[in-house]
């Protein structure tokens, strides 16, 4: 298929494309900023352009990838995140069906999941971790990134009900190499995997997991999955990871604290959300293939660790920018 992927110059997109080659299909890139796998420089929001980048690229489906995220809050106005986030996608979803695309596949986030409430880990004011999977809700979005990308997926279903147009949503948890832009009370490797017990998955499981999605859509029709590392845990234990989380991950990981201590690690005191991402394995049969105990693996061998730690990351778009 001919496949038309924005954010081809971001951190997903540099892993996507060429995995999307190997299976074949042709690949034509649209980012704000220039690299190798973007063919269309220019913004998601010029309806124009994405009117003549399917034209003249023949485009057969769509992977939505690029967005402003959370942490370019900081950098730009809210208004840009609608144009972005918002009107982009209607751009996008609109020429896709115009131009008669078989499916369509939206990178969304766990982020628009968390409220204030959840966060402080207290969902109905029950002092443990909000266990959140699809049906969750109501959802509160805390910031701008989350209401525009929440909106995103509302426009995504109306036009599937409108239009007919296979679509897959996958509200995907952190990826990101950089060190988090809000917790530093840990060192960067330590957090990500931490992270893995409940909110992380490595980039090269997020690219496979919109592989599947594309391969899928036109079975499911219109379908929004969660997709995260499988954490190891059961929803009983939700009240014993707020008050005393290396407990529970010593019963399902007896070397846990041993390991981490000798790499000089910290385990969670407490963990106020797990994402259960069940219902991608069961209806997509896509399961992350690096999850905790791989992390634990290359502790006890002395190998590096299974995903990308880059605390000098910058963006291609904030490069360009600066």
């Amino acid at each position: 298929m001919k496949i038309l992927l924005t954010g081809s110059s971001g951190w997903l997109g540099r892993f996507l494309a060429p995995r999307l080659r190997q299976e074949g299909h042709e690949v034509a890139g649209l980012d704000v900023a220039p690299g190798v796998d973007t063919d269309i420089v220019g913004s998601v929001a010029d309806k124009t352009l994405v009117d003549r980048s399917f034209r003249e690229f023949g485009i057969e489906a769509v992977i939505h990838a690029g967005a402003l995220h959370k942490p370019d809050i900081e950098r730009y106005p809210k208004q840009r995140f609608i144009d972005v986030n918002v009107t982009g996608t209607l751009n996008l979803l609109e020429a896709a069906s115009a131009n008669s695309c078989g499916r369509f596949v939206f990178t969304s986030t766990t982020s628009l999941m968390i409220s204030e409430v959840v966060r402080a880990g207290k969902p109905g004011g029950a002092a443990k971790a909000a266990w959140l999977d699809e049906c969750f809700g109501p959802i509160e979005p805390r910031n701008i990134y989350g209401v525009t990308k929440l909106a995103a997926e509302k426009l995504c279903s109306l036009h599937h009900r409108e239009h007919g147009l296979p679509i897959v949503v996958l509200r995907t948890s952190r990826f990101f190499p950089e060190d988090d832009d809000t917790h530093r009370d840990v060192a960067g490797e330590n957090i990500k995997a931490n992270e893995f017990l409940n909110r992380r998955l490595t980039v090269e499981d997020c690219a496979e997991a919109h592989v599947t999605a594309l391969a899928k859509a036109p079975e499911v029709g219109f379908g929004l999955y969660l997709v995260s590392a499988p954490p190891p845990f059961h929803r009983a234990d939700a009240e014993e990871l707020m008050e005393d989380a290396p407990a529970v991950v010593g019963r399902y990981f007896p070397e846990a604290a041993e390991l981490y201590a000798r790499a000089g690690w910290q385990l969670p005191p407490s963990i106020e959300r797990v994402y259960d991402p069940s219902r991608a394995e069961r209806e997509l049969g896509f399961r992350c293939r690096t999850d905790f105990g791989a992390v634990l693996d290359t502790l006890r061998d002395g190998s590096p660790v299974p995903f990308t730690h880059d605390p000098t990351f910058v963006s291609p778009k904030e490069r360009l920018a600066g």
